[in-house]
């Protein structure tokens, strides 16, 4: 799956993928998590989470390839940004948000020395089997030790649909971070009847699942 994928999605306004509330598991287990300090958002879109994790006090990073998500989240929002360039990276910044527009590929450690917790929504289901590899590598490689993930996936049966968004079980989870992370399942239910859209693309059963996910030291 090529970055233009995704470009083209957004300049045509394909962004079913994008949620108009802040999502339940978000608002239900963050607690939970209990983290401090700033929160990085893979994938970032123009999600409404992001404002929420902001609410409650924490600086909030997000990385977005496309330019016309990150253009559509701040003026959605009424926000005024501050637009500078950082490396490989337009960077726009706003009353603790800063937005990285660019490819997550292209972060390094020092881009996220100062983050405490990750939120990823629709990140690692929005990639392919070799992409979710080295996307996992990447994210081990660039968190501080000890930084904790919420991550939320989706599991139906092969075949039925094509992806994205991907199947992604607690097997994979586990295989994706063994060694690295302590991963521990927080939820696993049934999601399908939630979701008429997937149910409509073929699916007949659908799981989502709720991980934390800690960078070993």
């Amino acid at each position: 799956m090529q970055p233009q994928h995704w470009l083209d999605r957004w300049e045509e306004g394909r962004i079913g993928f994008h949620q108009p509330q802040v999502n339940t598991h978000l608002t239900r287990f963050w607690p939970e998590l209990a983290p401090k300090g700033p929160v990085f958002v893979p994938l970032c879109g123009k999600s409404l989470d992001m404002l929420w994790l902001r609410a409650q006090g924490h600086p909030v990073l997000g990385v977005e390839l496309a330019p016309r998500a990150v253009e559509a989240f701040f003026s959605e929002n009424r926000l005024q940004p501050e637009i500078t360039e950082h490396g490989p990276f337009q960077r726009w910044a706003c009353d603790g948000l800063v937005l990285l527009q660019g490819d997550f590929f292209d972060l390094q450690p020092q881009d996220l020395a100062d983050v405490t917790a990750v939120y990823d929504r629709a990140s690692l289901i929005a990639l392919p089997p070799d992409m979710r590899r080295d996307y996992a590598r990447h994210m081990q490689r660039i968190l501080p030790p000890g930084a904790v993930t919420l991550l939320i996936t989706m599991e139906y049966p092969a075949g039925e649909m094509q992806g994205p968004p991907f199947s992604v079980g607690e097997d994979e989870v586990r295989r994706l971070y063994q060694g690295a992370a302590k991963v521990e399942q927080l939820t696993d239910f049934d999601a399908l009847a939630a979701n008429p859209d997937l149910r409509q693309r073929g699916l007949s059963r659908m799981r989502e699942q709720v991980y934390r996910i800690t960078i070993e030291d």
